[in-house]
C-alpha cells in the first residue's frame, strides 16, 4: 500500500503495536526442536535420506496392497505399529495450525522446514488413502494382533489389513478431520508449494462432501477401532470443524454459511467443553468461529458466531479455574482429566490458551468469564504454566519430554524405542521373542525417542517409568502436535502482527512475499529504517490521520512494504459514518469492511468516539 487518501482504520490497537514478549527459564527452542523430531521416529513407509532418527529404518513396505491401494507412509500413532486414521488427521491439523500461527517464530528458529515437512509426511499419506471422492482407508493394522506382538515395526508380522469407509460405510468424523487435515495443510504449503496446496484443498472439498452427504460413525463402519479410538463424540463436531478449516483455506462463503446454519444444530453453539483431543473437536471450532468473529467475517451470522464465542471463552474460563465449571487440576497445577495418556488434554489446551490470548490482543477484547473481565495474558500465562509443568517444573521435577532436561522417562511403553535397532542388530525380534528380551527388561530403552511427550503423571502428580505402565509411559504423536505452535510462541515471542489478519506461511528458505505496486531496484544491506510518513491534509478537519511503515524487506531485487495507520477522531462529537477510499492497496487489509468501491467501518464498531 503505497498511499491513504483518508483513512484505513479506526482503532489504534490494531495496528502491530504488540510487545514482543519471550520467555526465560526453560530453552523452548530446544524443546521445539525435539518435539518435531519426535515425528521422525513415528514415520511408517520408506524413510528419506534426510531422516535424522538414524535407528529407524524402513517399514510398511506392503501396506495396502493387498486392497490393490498403496498405503505405504503415515505415521504410527503412539508405542504401537498401527495407523490409525483418525488420531494421525488429528495430529496433521494441529501440526498444521501451529504453523499457521507462529510459523514464523519456528522460521526464526530454524524449524519451520521440519515442521512442513513432519505435516507433509501425513499429507502425502491421507492423499493415497483418499483414492476416490467417496472412498476414504482410515486404519491399516489392527490393534488386537498388533498388541499381542512387541516387535519393531521393521519386523511386523501382524495383520495389516486395510480398512476403508464409503457410501455404504460411511465415518463421517473420519473424513471431516481428514478434510480438516487437508485444508489446514493446504494453509501451509500455500505459499511454498502452490500446486500441492491446490491438491490438498481439492482432496479437502471432496473429503467434506462425502462425509456430509454419507453421514455416520467410522467406527460403526471400521469396528477394529473401536477399543482404541472409538468415536465418542459423533461426527457433528468434525464436520463442523471441517467447515471452519475449510472456510480459513478458501474463503468460500458456503463453509461460513454452513457453520452460521448449522451452529445450533449441530452443536456448535450449544456444547460447553471443557475437553479438546483427537475425539473431541468443538472447543476447536468454538475458538476459529471466535476468530471469524473478531475479524469482521461473520456478516449475518454475527449473532450465531457470538454464541461460538461464548462457548469457546466458557472453555477458556474453565481453564484458569475462573468459570462456572473448572477444569480439575493436580496439586502441582496440571490440568487433569484421566490417568490414561493426560497430557494429550494439557497440551491441546495450552495450545487454545495461547491463540486465543493472541487473538484477545490483536483485536483489543479481554477474556469474559463469569469471575469478570480477564485480561489476556492471564491465558498465555495458563498455557506457559502447564508447559513448565510438562517440561519439569512439577513436584517430582520430572520432564515428561524424553531427552529434554536431565531427569525424563527412561523405560517408555515403545516397541522401536526399547527395542535394539534393527542397523544395530538385523537379527528377528519376534512377537514372544520381543515381550521376553525387550518388554520385560528393567534397563532403559535401547534408543531413545527424543522429544515424545509420553502420558504424564496421574492426579497426585506421581508417576512409575515402567515400560508396562502404559497409561503414564506411551507417547503418542497427537499429544507433541499442538505442542509445536506454544512452544514456538513462547521461545520467538509474539512476533509483532497482528494474529487476525489473513495467513500467510513463510516458505523455509526464504522471506514471505508482499508484491510492490512497481518495481524498485535497491541495495539489499539499504532496507530503510521505519519512518512516520505525513497523510495528506484530511478534507474533514477534525480526522487526524498517520502513516506509518512498520517494516521493509528485500527479495528478488525488490522491496516490499507494510504500513498501519492510525486515525483519530480529534472532534467533540462521536463519528457515525465514514466512506473511505484506498489506492494503491496491494496485499491483504484488515479492519474495514468493503463496499462497492471503497470502506467502512468493521461489522464490530458503528461509530468513532471522540477521541
Amino acid at each position: 500500500m503505497e498511499k491513504l487518501t483518508q483513512l484505513i482504520s479506526m482503532l489504534p490497537l490494531f495496528f502491530l503495536l504488540l510487545p514482543s514478549l519471550s520467555f526465560a527459564g526453560h530453552d523452548y527452542g530446544q524443546a521445539l526442536s525435539k518435539s518435531i523430531m519426535f515425528f521422525e521416529a513415528q514415520r511408517s513407509g520408506v524413510l528419506p535420506h534426510n531422516q535424522r532418527v538414524s535407528w529407524r529404518s524402513h517399514s510398511g513396505l506392503q501396506d495396502g496392497k493387498a486392497s490393490g491401494v498403496d498405503l505405504v507412509g503415515g505415521y504410527y500413532d503412539a508405542g504401537d505399529n498401527v495407523k490409525f486414521g483418525l488420531p494421525m488427521a488429528f495430529t496433521v491439523t494441529m501440526m498444521s495450525w501451529s504453523i499457521i500461527e507462529y510459523g514464523k517464530q519456528m522460521a526464526s528458529s530454524g524449524e519451520l522446514g521440519h515442521a512442513m515437512e513432519a505435516v507433509k509426511w501425513g499429507t502425502d499419506y491421507f492423499i493415497k488413502a483418499h483414492p476416490e471422492p467417496n472412498v476414504l482407508y482410515g486404519e491399516v493394522g489392527d490393534g488386537n494382533t498388533d498388541h499381542k506382538c512387541w516387535q519393531r515395526p521393521e519386523d511386523m508380522t501382524t495383520d495389516r489389513h486395510a480398512y476403508k469407509v464409503d457410501p455404504s460405510n460411511p465415518g463421517s468424523d473420519l473424513a471431516g478431520e481428514t478434510a480438516a487435515a487437508m485444508a489446514a495443510a493446504s494453509i501451509v504449503f500455500r505459499r511454498s508449494n502452490p500446486a500441492y496446496s491446490h491438491e490438498l484443498l481439492r482432496h479437502a472439498y471432496e473429503l467434506f462432501d462425502f462425509a456430509d452427504k454419507y453421514r455416520g460413525k467410522y467406527d460403526s463402519s471400521i469396528t477394529v477401532a473401536q477399543k482404541y479410538y472409538r468415536s465418542i463424540s459423533g461426527y457433528n463436531d468434525e464436520l463442523l470443524w471441517a467447515a471452519a478449516w475449510l472456510y480459513q483455506a478458501s474463503n468460500n462463503q458456503y463453509y461460513l454459511d454452513y457453520l452460521g446454519r448449522n451452529g445450533d444444530s449441530m452443536g456448535g453453539t450449544g456444547w460447553q467443553m471443557t475437553e479438546f483431543s483427537w475425539d473431541v473437536k468443538y472447543p476447536g471450532v468454538q475458538t476459529l468461529v471466535a476468530k471469524f468473529l473478531m475479524q469482521g467475517k461473520a456478516g449475518a451470522h454475527a449473532p450465531v458466531f457470538e454464541k461460538y464465542l461464548q462457548k469457546s471463552e466458557y472453555f477458556m474460563c474453565s481453564c484458569l479455574g475462573k468459570g462456572s465449571h473448572n477444569v480439575q487440576k493436580t496439586p502441582g497445577g496440571l490440568i487433569y482429566r484421566q490417568r490414561w495418556n493426560n497430557l494429550q488434554f494439557v497440551t491441546s489446551a495450552s495450545f487454545l490458551a495461547t491463540v486465543y490470548s493472541d487473538y484477545l490482543v490483536s483485536s483489543g477484547r479481554n477474556l469474559r468469564c463469569d469471575s469478570g473481565n480477564v485480561p489476556s495474558s492471564e491465558l498465555l500465562s495458563f498455557a506457559k504454566s502447564q508447559v513448565d509443568y510438562i517440561l519439569g517444573d512439577n513436584p517430582r521435577a520430572t520432564s515428561y519430554m524424553v531427552g529434554y532436561g536431565n531427569n525424563f522417562p527412561q523405560r517408555i511403553h515403545h516397541r522401536g524405542s526399547s527395542i535394539v535397532s534393527i542397523k544395530a542388530n538385523p537379527s528377528f525380534v519376534s512377537c514372544f521373542g520381543g515381550y521376553n528380551t525387550w518388554f520385560s527388561s528393567k534397563r532403559s530403552n535401547t534408543n531413545q525417542l527424543t522429544g515424545a511427550i509420553v502420558g504424564g503423571p496421574d492426579a497426585y502428580d506421581d508417576f512409575a517409568d515402567e515400560r508396562k505402565n502404559y497409561e503414564q509411559t506411551e507417547p503418542a504423536t497427537y499429544n507433541n502436535a499442538p505442542l509445536l505452535g506454544v512452544l514456538a510462541r513462547l521461545s520467538g515471542g509474539h512476533g509483532g502482527y497482528n494474529q487476525l489478519l489473513p495467513v500467510v506461511v513463510p516458505a523455509p528458505t526464504r522471506p514471505v512475499v508482499v508484491p510492490a505496486p512497481r518495481p524498485v531496484v535497491t541495495k539489499p544491506h539499504l532496507s530503510p529504517k521505519p519512518r512516520i510518513t505525513p497523510s495528506p491534509a484530511s478534507k474533514s478537519g477534525p480526522i487526524s490521520v498517520e502513516q506509518k511503515m512498520t517494516k521493509s524487506w528485500v527479495a528478488g531485487g525488490r522491496t516490499y512494504y507494510r504500513y498501519s495507520t492510525i486515525v483519530t477522531n480529534k472532534s467533540t462529537k462521536n463519528l457515525k459514518s465514514l466512506n473511505l477510499s484506498i489506492s494503491k492497496l496491494y496485499g491483504p487489509l484488515w479492519g474495514l469492511t468493503k463496499s462497492g468501491d471503497s470502506y467502512t467501518f468493521p461489522a464490530w464498531i458503528n461509530a468513532l468516539s471522540a477521541g
